[in-house]
């Protein structure tokens, strides 16, 4: 059900004149808490509440500042610091489409996503991002702790390689992944929850892309990566072990919680990192230039 002050809000301020007749939960959501709401005439949109951490006056300038270049919610209406609303919410028009994690498959999406990837990266900062130099291993082992030497290991070894890519200042989804891709036949119709972006390198996003492409059709991975490059995206030399890596940030949390869902499968791609970053340093000691 929806509170009284955000009822209030609705009718007052975001859809003034508009009956709402059906409100229905979004699945998905973890930080936050999204509802389907569809008005007498048929419209529909998705109203967002923020149960941890309140980003949305940055959700909103976000999408305000990629409308027309990249595929994104229109936002209607928001209360950012719940003035009115009782609590901080966003109203955005509600996105026809299927999960890109249903539609890997089909023919042109993967160049489709990367197309789009590149023109997310197309945005800049002025003010520095996120700096992965010689941090990776020292996060790691303040979310995953003792007992797991050969990871940080791998993730001290890859830190010359993140230092390629320091003083990025591009913008960044963060949790650019399947399931937060809406596609209408084989183009992307929105990219969706954009609370965890921040200024890096559109490696970051290249990794979380391809966490678990192994399970993904070829197709869908070759079409990315070229469309990528074909969007403007610029791909340095040893790029994928450079997102593998950077990856590891976002993976931490699901390491260090054995509870979540993904934490199997966040091993797994772990252990995959650290057999590839051990074996290209041994490779690079018995081998020397």
């Amino acid at each position: 059900m929806i509170a009284d002050g955000i009822r209030d809000w609705l009718a007052r301020d975001a859809l003034p004149g508009r009956k709402i007749i059906t409100v229905r939960t979004l699945t998905g959501g973890y930080r936050n808490d999204n509802m389907l709401l569809v008005t007498r005439t048929g419209d529909r949109y998705v109203l967002r509440r923020y149960l941890r951490g309140n980003t949305c006056a940055a959700e909103a300038a976000l999408a305000a500042r990629l409308a027309g270049a990249v595929p994104v919610p229109e936002v209607v209406a928001a209360d950012p610091a719940g003035d009115v609303a009782g609590e901080p919410v966003l109203l955005s028009r509600f996105v026809e489409g299927v999960p890109l994690s249903a539609a890997l498959d089909r023919p042109g999406v993967g160049s489709a996503v990367g197309e789009v990837l590149a023109a997310i990266g197309r945005f800049g900062y002025d003010d520095p991002g996120f700096e992965p130099t010689a941090q990776l291993s020292a996060y790691l082992a303040s979310k995953v702790g003792a007992g797991h030497e050969r990871l940080l290991a791998a993730a001290a070894a890859a830190e010359p390689l993140l230092a390629t890519v320091a003083g990025a200042r591009r913008l960044v989804h963060s949790d650019f992944n399947p399931k937060n891709i809406l596609v209408r036949d084989s183009t992307v119709a929105a990219v969706l929850d954009w609370e965890f972006a921040f200024a890096g390198t559109p490696l970051f996003d290249v990794g979380n892309m391809l966490r678990f492409s192994d399970g993904y059709p070829s197709t869908y991975v070759d079409g990315f990566v070229a469309g990528f490059r074909a969007g403007g995206g610029h791909l340095p030399e040893r790029w994928r072990e450079i997102s593998e890596a950077l990856d590891l940030f976002a993976l931490a949390d699901f390491l260090a919680r054995p509870d979540s869902p993904y934490h199997y499968r966040a091993v797994a791609v772990a252990e995959r990192f650290t057999a590839k970053a051990l074996r290209h340093r041994k490779s690079s000691v018995d081998h020397p230039l």
